[in-house]
Protein backbone atom coordinates (compact mmCIF):
# COMPACT_ATOMS: atom_id res chain seq x y z
CA UNK A 1 0.00 0.00 0.00
CA UNK A 2 1.71 3.13 -1.06
CA UNK A 3 1.94 6.29 1.79
CA UNK A 4 -0.62 8.30 -0.02
CA UNK A 5 -3.46 5.72 0.04
CA UNK A 6 -2.36 5.09 4.10
CA UNK A 7 -2.78 8.46 4.31
CA UNK A 8 -6.10 9.12 2.89
CA UNK A 9 -7.88 5.88 5.03
CA UNK A 10 -6.61 7.89 7.29
CA UNK A 11 -8.31 11.00 6.26
CA UNK A 12 -11.39 8.80 6.24
CA UNK A 13 -11.17 8.19 9.68
CA UNK A 14 -13.11 10.79 11.15
CA UNK A 15 -12.93 12.34 14.66
CA UNK A 16 -16.43 12.18 15.52
CA UNK A 17 -16.92 15.44 18.10
CA UNK A 18 -20.96 14.63 19.22
CA UNK A 19 -23.42 12.77 17.96
CA UNK A 20 -24.08 14.36 14.30
CA UNK A 21 -20.37 16.39 14.46
CA UNK A 22 -17.31 15.22 12.84
CA UNK A 23 -13.94 16.76 12.55
CA UNK A 24 -11.26 15.82 9.04
CA UNK A 25 -7.93 16.27 8.69
CA UNK A 26 -6.13 16.86 5.34
CA UNK A 27 -3.30 16.06 3.99
CA UNK A 28 0.02 17.06 5.16
CA UNK A 29 1.44 17.87 2.07
CA UNK A 30 -1.08 19.52 0.61
CA UNK A 31 -0.71 23.34 0.26
CA UNK A 32 -2.48 24.43 -2.40
CA UNK A 33 -7.00 24.39 -2.46
CA UNK A 34 -8.18 20.81 -0.70
CA UNK A 35 -9.54 18.56 -4.06
CA UNK A 36 -13.14 18.22 -3.98
CA UNK A 37 -13.07 14.37 -4.02
CA UNK A 38 -11.70 14.41 -0.92
CA UNK A 39 -14.20 16.66 0.87
CA UNK A 40 -16.91 14.65 -0.90
CA UNK A 41 -15.45 11.54 0.33
CA UNK A 42 -15.16 12.72 3.96
CA UNK A 43 -18.79 14.00 3.97
CA UNK A 44 -20.38 10.64 2.61
CA UNK A 45 -18.02 8.97 5.92
CA UNK A 46 -19.58 11.61 7.83
CA UNK A 47 -23.14 10.72 6.50
CA UNK A 48 -22.66 7.08 6.19
CA UNK A 49 -21.93 6.96 10.46
CA UNK A 50 -25.15 8.40 11.11
CA UNK A 51 -26.87 5.66 9.37
CA UNK A 52 -28.40 2.51 10.42
CA UNK A 53 -26.68 -0.87 9.46
CA UNK A 54 -27.80 -2.26 6.08
CA UNK A 55 -28.25 0.53 4.33
CA UNK A 56 -26.29 1.43 1.47
CA UNK A 57 -26.12 4.94 -0.48
CA UNK A 58 -27.60 5.40 -3.71
CA UNK A 59 -27.62 8.76 -4.59
CA UNK A 60 -25.74 12.18 -3.60
CA UNK A 61 -25.67 15.53 -4.48
CA UNK A 62 -23.43 18.27 -4.07
CA UNK A 63 -22.29 21.63 -4.48
CA UNK A 64 -19.01 23.27 -3.59
CA UNK A 65 -19.09 27.02 -2.77
CA UNK A 66 -16.05 27.60 -1.34
CA UNK A 67 -12.40 26.77 -1.95
CA UNK A 68 -11.10 24.61 0.86
CA UNK A 69 -8.18 25.25 2.79
CA UNK A 70 -5.64 22.72 4.30
CA UNK A 71 -5.14 24.71 6.88
CA UNK A 72 -7.85 24.33 8.90
CA UNK A 73 -9.76 21.02 9.66
CA UNK A 74 -13.33 20.73 8.59
CA UNK A 75 -15.80 20.39 10.48
CA UNK A 76 -19.00 18.44 9.02
CA UNK A 77 -22.70 18.34 10.01
CA UNK A 78 -24.85 15.76 9.58
CA UNK A 79 -29.01 16.24 10.02
CA UNK A 80 -31.05 13.47 10.18
CA UNK A 81 -33.37 14.72 7.26
CA UNK A 82 -35.32 11.08 7.15
CA UNK A 83 -35.58 7.64 7.95
CA UNK A 84 -38.32 6.06 6.43
CA UNK A 85 -38.91 2.51 5.84
CA UNK A 86 -36.92 1.54 3.15
CA UNK A 87 -34.99 5.04 2.84
CA UNK A 88 -32.90 7.18 4.74
CA UNK A 89 -31.80 10.92 3.84
CA UNK A 90 -29.10 12.99 5.43
CA UNK A 91 -28.26 16.64 4.71
CA UNK A 92 -24.50 17.47 5.12
CA UNK A 93 -22.98 20.54 5.57
CA UNK A 94 -18.90 21.36 5.78
CA UNK A 95 -17.52 24.27 7.33
CA UNK A 96 -14.12 26.00 8.04
CA UNK A 97 -13.61 29.16 9.82
CA UNK A 98 -17.37 29.39 10.58
CA UNK A 99 -18.08 29.22 5.98
CA UNK A 100 -19.59 26.41 4.62
CA UNK A 101 -17.27 24.89 1.65
CA UNK A 102 -19.47 22.03 0.84
CA UNK A 103 -23.12 21.38 1.12
CA UNK A 104 -24.26 17.92 0.27
CA UNK A 105 -27.73 15.45 0.10
CA UNK A 106 -27.15 11.97 0.76
CA UNK A 107 -30.02 9.36 0.54
CA UNK A 108 -29.80 5.68 1.65
CA UNK A 109 -31.56 3.05 0.59
CA UNK A 110 -32.14 -0.92 2.48
CA UNK A 111 -31.12 -3.60 -0.23
CA UNK A 112 -33.89 -4.93 -2.48
CA UNK A 113 -34.25 -6.88 -5.01
CA UNK A 114 -35.81 -5.80 -8.70
CA UNK A 115 -35.97 -4.70 -12.19
CA UNK A 116 -32.39 -4.84 -13.63
CA UNK A 117 -30.74 -3.90 -17.00
CA UNK A 118 -27.80 -1.37 -17.69
CA UNK A 119 -25.77 -0.07 -20.18
CA UNK A 120 -23.42 -2.00 -22.13
CA UNK A 121 -19.43 -1.05 -20.66
CA UNK A 122 -16.81 0.31 -24.25
CA UNK A 123 -15.12 -2.60 -25.08
CA UNK A 124 -11.50 -1.93 -23.62
CA UNK A 125 -9.06 -4.19 -21.45
CA UNK A 126 -7.65 -2.84 -18.37
CA UNK A 127 -3.67 -2.52 -18.58
CA UNK A 128 -1.20 -5.05 -18.00
CA UNK A 129 0.75 -4.91 -15.22
CA UNK A 130 3.98 -4.84 -16.44
CA UNK A 131 2.92 -1.80 -18.87
CA UNK A 132 2.53 0.55 -15.29
CA UNK A 133 5.33 2.98 -15.09
CA UNK A 134 6.02 2.78 -11.21
CA UNK A 135 5.19 6.22 -10.72
CA UNK A 136 1.89 5.43 -11.08
CA UNK A 137 1.88 3.04 -7.71
CA UNK A 138 2.86 6.21 -5.66
CA UNK A 139 -0.30 7.80 -5.49
CA UNK A 140 -3.77 6.57 -3.92
CA UNK A 141 -4.91 5.27 -7.31
CA UNK A 142 -3.68 4.14 -9.92
CA UNK A 143 -4.99 5.80 -13.14
CA UNK A 144 -4.67 4.77 -16.87
CA UNK A 145 -5.77 6.65 -19.16
CA UNK A 146 -6.72 5.07 -22.61
CA UNK A 147 -4.64 6.88 -25.58
CA UNK A 148 -3.25 8.50 -23.16
CA UNK A 149 -0.21 10.75 -25.86
CA UNK A 150 -2.76 11.83 -28.08
CA UNK A 151 -5.09 13.48 -25.67
CA UNK A 152 -1.64 15.03 -24.16
CA UNK A 153 -1.47 16.81 -27.83
CA UNK A 154 -2.48 20.58 -28.40
CA UNK A 155 -4.72 19.76 -30.62
CA UNK A 156 -8.66 19.83 -30.17
CA UNK A 157 -9.73 16.29 -29.19
CA UNK A 158 -13.31 14.65 -28.85
CA UNK A 159 -14.85 15.34 -25.77
CA UNK A 160 -14.69 11.69 -24.28
CA UNK A 161 -11.76 9.59 -22.01
CA UNK A 162 -11.70 5.76 -20.51
CA UNK A 163 -9.93 6.36 -17.78
CA UNK A 164 -8.69 2.78 -15.69
CA UNK A 165 -8.47 2.84 -11.90
CA UNK A 166 -8.03 0.69 -8.70
CA UNK A 167 -6.20 1.69 -5.05
CA UNK A 168 -2.70 1.16 -5.19
CA UNK A 169 -3.21 -1.65 -1.86
CA UNK A 170 -5.78 -4.37 -0.77
CA UNK A 171 -8.53 -1.86 1.22
CA UNK A 172 -10.18 -3.74 3.79
CA UNK A 173 -13.96 -5.39 2.68
CA UNK A 174 -16.43 -2.29 4.05
CA UNK A 175 -18.72 -1.19 1.57
CA UNK A 176 -18.93 2.02 3.36
CA UNK A 177 -15.13 2.96 2.84
CA UNK A 178 -15.57 1.46 -1.08
CA UNK A 179 -18.37 3.99 -2.04
CA UNK A 180 -16.07 6.76 0.01
CA UNK A 181 -13.47 6.18 -2.38
CA UNK A 182 -15.27 5.46 -4.81
CA UNK A 183 -16.42 9.22 -4.57
CA UNK A 184 -13.08 10.43 -3.87
CA UNK A 185 -11.38 9.28 -7.48
CA UNK A 186 -14.91 10.14 -9.35
CA UNK A 187 -13.89 13.67 -9.12
CA UNK A 188 -10.44 13.08 -11.08
CA UNK A 189 -11.32 13.19 -15.36
CA UNK A 190 -14.29 14.63 -15.56
CA UNK A 191 -13.72 19.25 -15.95
CA UNK A 192 -10.67 17.89 -18.09
CA UNK A 193 -12.72 15.93 -20.40
CA UNK A 194 -14.99 19.32 -20.90
CA UNK A 195 -11.63 21.24 -22.17
CA UNK A 196 -10.37 18.70 -24.86
CA UNK A 197 -12.57 19.97 -28.15
CA UNK A 198 -10.58 23.73 -27.45
CA UNK A 199 -7.22 22.62 -26.78
CA UNK A 200 -4.40 24.93 -28.39
CA UNK A 201 -6.66 28.20 -27.59
CA UNK A 202 -5.95 28.14 -23.96
CA UNK A 203 -2.93 28.13 -21.54
CA UNK A 204 -4.36 25.68 -18.47
CA UNK A 205 -2.06 27.30 -15.76
CA UNK A 206 -3.76 30.83 -16.58
CA UNK A 207 -7.15 29.00 -16.57
CA UNK A 208 -9.65 29.28 -13.51
CA UNK A 209 -11.52 25.69 -13.21
CA UNK A 210 -13.09 24.76 -10.16
CA UNK A 211 -16.11 22.13 -9.64
CA UNK A 212 -19.57 23.26 -8.83
CA UNK A 213 -21.34 20.92 -8.10
CA UNK A 214 -21.33 16.82 -8.61
CA UNK A 215 -24.54 13.73 -8.38
CA UNK A 216 -23.35 10.38 -8.18
CA UNK A 217 -26.11 7.18 -8.26
CA UNK A 218 -24.53 4.33 -7.13
CA UNK A 219 -26.47 1.19 -8.90
CA UNK A 220 -24.41 -1.88 -7.91
CA UNK A 221 -21.65 -3.00 -5.11
CA UNK A 222 -18.03 -1.35 -5.84
CA UNK A 223 -15.08 -3.66 -5.01
CA UNK A 224 -12.26 -0.81 -5.55
CA UNK A 225 -9.47 -3.60 -5.51
CA UNK A 226 -10.38 -4.57 -8.76
CA UNK A 227 -10.17 -2.42 -12.14
CA UNK A 228 -12.82 0.00 -12.68
CA UNK A 229 -13.83 1.93 -15.94
CA UNK A 230 -14.17 5.27 -15.99
CA UNK A 231 -15.91 6.13 -19.08
CA UNK A 232 -16.10 10.04 -19.69
CA UNK A 233 -17.86 12.87 -21.47
CA UNK A 234 -19.08 16.33 -22.31
CA UNK A 235 -22.15 17.35 -24.09
CA UNK A 236 -21.58 20.63 -23.53
CA UNK A 237 -19.75 24.02 -22.73
CA UNK A 238 -21.25 27.22 -22.52
CA UNK A 239 -21.39 30.64 -20.50
CA UNK A 240 -17.92 29.70 -18.89
CA UNK A 241 -19.10 26.28 -17.52
CA UNK A 242 -18.02 22.86 -18.50
CA UNK A 243 -21.12 20.01 -18.33
CA UNK A 244 -19.82 16.47 -17.84
CA UNK A 245 -20.78 12.76 -17.07
CA UNK A 246 -19.32 9.77 -16.47
CA UNK A 247 -20.21 5.84 -16.10
CA UNK A 248 -18.11 4.04 -13.67
CA UNK A 249 -18.07 -0.11 -15.05
CA UNK A 250 -15.78 -3.08 -12.65
CA UNK A 251 -13.63 -5.09 -14.84
CA UNK A 252 -16.38 -7.77 -15.68
CA UNK A 253 -18.70 -4.99 -17.64
CA UNK A 254 -21.20 -4.40 -14.57
CA UNK A 255 -22.80 -0.24 -14.52
CA UNK A 256 -20.97 0.45 -10.82
CA UNK A 257 -21.92 4.30 -10.55
CA UNK A 258 -23.09 7.21 -12.83
CA UNK A 259 -21.92 10.18 -12.52
CA UNK A 260 -23.07 14.53 -13.12
CA UNK A 261 -20.52 17.22 -12.71
CA UNK A 262 -20.81 20.65 -13.97
CA UNK A 263 -17.68 23.07 -13.30
CA UNK A 264 -16.20 26.42 -13.76
CA UNK A 265 -13.87 27.08 -16.90
CA UNK A 266 -12.79 30.62 -17.00
CA UNK A 267 -10.80 31.68 -19.60
CA UNK A 268 -8.90 34.81 -19.63
CA UNK A 269 -7.47 37.16 -21.55
CA UNK A 270 -4.48 34.34 -22.69
CA UNK A 271 -7.60 32.74 -25.97
CA UNK A 272 -5.33 32.30 -28.84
Amino acid sequence: MSDQLTELLGLLDLEQIDESIFRARHPVTRTKRLFGGQIMAQALMAAIRTVESGRCIHSLHGYFLRPGTPRVAAIIRVERARDGGSFSTRRVLVTQNSEIIFSMDASFQQRQDGLSHQTQMPDLQPPAAEKIPAALLEGSFITWRHEFRRLQSETPQPPEQFVWFKVTGEVPADPALHACLLVYESDTALLGTARLPHRGRFQRDRMQVASLDHAMWFHRPCDINQWLLYAVDSPSTSAGRGFTRGNIFSEDGALIASTVQEGLIRVTENVR
